[in-house]
C-alpha cells in the first residue's frame, strides 16, 4: 500500500493504536505518569522531563481534536497537572524554550476545555519569558536559559513567535503579535540562511559564533510554525512562501530515504522530527498547494507504520526506517514523535 492510497480513516485507526502504545510501553503509576525509557533501567526516571511532558499534553490534545472523545481531553489535563505537581506548583523553570512549549500546550488546552485558567497560565508564561528572556545581546532575541542570557537560539525564539501569534488570536491584544514579529525578524536576520535553512543558535560560548554544526529538524519546524502562525494573524502571505522554502530545504538536507533523521541518541533528539512534522503539517493545511510537503509527510508516516509495528502496537525508535532492536533502549520522546507524525498524517490525508 502506498502513502497515496492510505485513507484518512486508516490513519485515524493508526493514531488510536499509537496513542494507546504510549501507555503500553511507558505508562507509570503515581506522579511519574510516564517512564522516560523502555525498557526501564535503574536511574531512567531520575530526570523530570518538563518539556517532553508538554509535548505529551499536545499529543493527547491531537487525539481529542480528532475524535472528540473526552477521555483524551482528560488525559491532557492529567499531563498538565502532573507537570505542575512535579515542578512544585510552578509554571516556570530555568529554560525559556521549555516554558514556551508548555505555554503553547496550555493555550491549546484552554481551547479544548474553554477554561480560562489555562489561558491565564499561558499568558503568565509569555510575560515571564518576555520580561526575563529578551535582551539586546546579539541584536535581540529570547535567550535559551536564565543562566546564559547572552546565548540566543531558535528553540526559544520560534516557540516565542508561535505562542505570541496564538495569544494574539485568542485575546486580540496587539502586544503579542508585535513581539512575535520582532522575534521572527531577529530569527530571519540572525539564524536563517540564504537557502532557508535555520541554524540552532548564536553566542553559546560568548564569541558571537553561530553553531552551524547542529543541524536539527526541530529548528526548521519551529521556523515553519512561526511563519504559519504569524501569517494567520497578520495576513502576510509572504511568510508562507518563506516557510515553504525552509520546509523544502529541510526535507532535502535532513532526510534519508524520505524520512527525517536527527543526529544523536539522547532522549531529547527523539522529539525533534515530530516537531518538524507537526509544523510542516500546519503549513500544508495553510497552503494546500504544498503538495510535495504533504507527500513527504505521508510517505514518512507509511515507512514508520510498515517498519515499526510490534504485534498490535507500535514502538518507535529514533530512526523510522528500522524497527527498534529487541534490546533497544527507547525514550518516550521518540514515541511522541511517532504519535505526532501519525496524527499529522491523519490531518493532511483528507
Amino acid at each position: 500500500m502506498s502513502e497515496t492510497t492510505v485513507s484518512a480513516a486508516l490513519w485515524g485507526q493508526r493514531a488510536d493504536r499509537i496513542q494507546a502504545s504510549l501507555d503500553t510501553y511507558f505508562g507509570a503509576d503515581g506522579d511519574q505518569l510516564l517512564h522516560n525509557w523502555h525498557p526501564l533501567l535503574p536511574g531512567d526516571d531520575d530526570t523530570f522531563n518538563y518539556w517532553w511532558l508538554a509535548h505529551a499534553l499536545e499529543a493527547r490534545l491531537d487525539a481529542f481534536e480528532r475524535t472528540g472523545d473526552p477521555r483524551w481531553r482528560d488525559a491532557a489535563v492529567a499531563v498538565r497537572d502532573n507537570i505542575l505537581a512535579r515542578n512544585q506548583g510552578s509554571l516556570f523553570n530555568d529554560y525559556f524554550d521549555d516554558m514556551l512549549w508548555f505555554g503553547i500546550a496550555l493555550l491549546r488546552l484552554h481551547e479544548a476545555t474553554s477554561e480560562r485558567r489555562y489561558l491565564d497560565e499561558a499568558v503568565k508564561i509569555w510575560h515571564h519569558v518576555r520580561d526575563e528572556g529578551w535582551n539586546d545581546e546579539c541584536g535581540g532575541g529570547i535567550a535559551w536559559r536564565k543562566q546564559q542570557l547572552a546565548y540566543k537560539n531558535t528553540p526559544s525564539n520560534g516557540t516565542f513567535v508561535i505562542l505570541g501569534a496564538r495569544l494574539h488570536r485568542a485575546t486580540w491584544d496587539t502586544e503579542y503579535q508585535d513581539w512575535a514579529r520582532r522575534s521572527l525578524d531577529w530569527l530571519d536576520k540572525t539564524l536563517r540562511g540564504a537557502d532557508g535553512f535555520i541554524e540552532d543558535g548564536v553566542n553559546r560560548e560568548n564569541d558571537g559564533r553561530i553553531d552551524t554544526q547542529w543541524r536539527f529538524t526541530y529548528n526548521q519546524g519551529l521556523y515553519i510554525g512561526a511563519c504559519v502562525e504569524l501569517a494567520a494573524v497578520s495576513g502576510d502571505a509572504s511568510l508562507l512562501e518563506r516557510a515553504l522554502v525552509t520546509a523544502r530545504t529541510a526535507f532535502r538536507e535532513l532526510s534519508t530515504d524520505g524520512v527525517l533523521l536527527d543526529d544523536g541518541t539522547g532522549g531529547d533528539e527523539g522529539l525533534f522530527k515530530g516537531i518538524m512534522y507537526r509544523y510542516a503539517g500546519l503549513l500544508v493545511q495553510a497552503d494546500p498547494s504544498a503538495t510535495d510537503i504533504r507527500e513527504l509527510i505521508l510517505s514518512a508516516g507509511q515507512v514508520l507504520w510498515t517498519r515499526a509495528l510490534v504485534g498490535d502496537r507500535l514502538l518507535a525508535g529514533t530512526d523510522w526506517r528500522t524497527p527498534p532492536a529487541t534490546d533497544a533502549h527507547v525514550p518516550y520522546s521518540a514515541q511522541l514523535s511517532a504519535i505526532i507524525g501519525t496524527e499529522v498524517c491523519r490531518r493532511v490525508a483528507g
